[in-house]
């Protein structure tokens, strides 16, 4: 390691990255078997909680392009998992709803993934859960400038 180096071993950046990484890994193989990914199931789960968003908010609530959420969206509405509004409402917005059919897809990948979350805090009380969520969310919002 030089003398500007940052050292991996003890570096909380590199830690969260790990953890993220390790978070996603987990979750792929947890929806896998569903035929779901985590981009599908974020979509779905962000429809779920805020039904009517437009492609701009779901791509940003996803960590996608705006572009990748459209094909996304596409796909979903042709399975039939979603519908999207011919015309929008104000604006070009395309509002989006669930279907009966993607709730139903939902509620088994939120089954999934809440197992995931379950397992990665299992080692973790009430109190120290509720620090870690803390401490991560002043991080995010020290680094967006909120």
């Amino acid at each position: 390691m030089s003398q500007d180096g940052i050292d991996l071993r003890t570096s909380l950046g590199y830690l969260l990255k790990e953890a993220a990484s390790a978070l996603r890994g987990a979750m792929e193989e947890a929806l896998r078997p569903l035929d779901m990914t985590i981009t599908r199931y974020s979509c779905l789960e962000l429809l779920a909680q805020r039904p009517g968003l437009s492609n701009s908010d779901l791509a940003r609530g996803a960590f996608v392009t705006r572009q990748s959420m459209n094909v996304l969206l596409q796909q979903l509405e042709r399975e039939g998992l979603i519908v999207r509004a011919t015309e929008a409402p104000v604006g070009k917005a395309l509002p989006t709803d669930l279907t009966p059919s993607g709730r139903e897809r939902l509620e088994s990948a939120t089954a999934a993934v809440r197992a995931v979350e379950k397992r990665m805090l299992s080692g973790m009380s009430a109190h120290d859960q509720d620090v870690a969520f803390r401490m991560l969310r002043g991080m995010v919002e020290s680094l967006r400038g909120d």
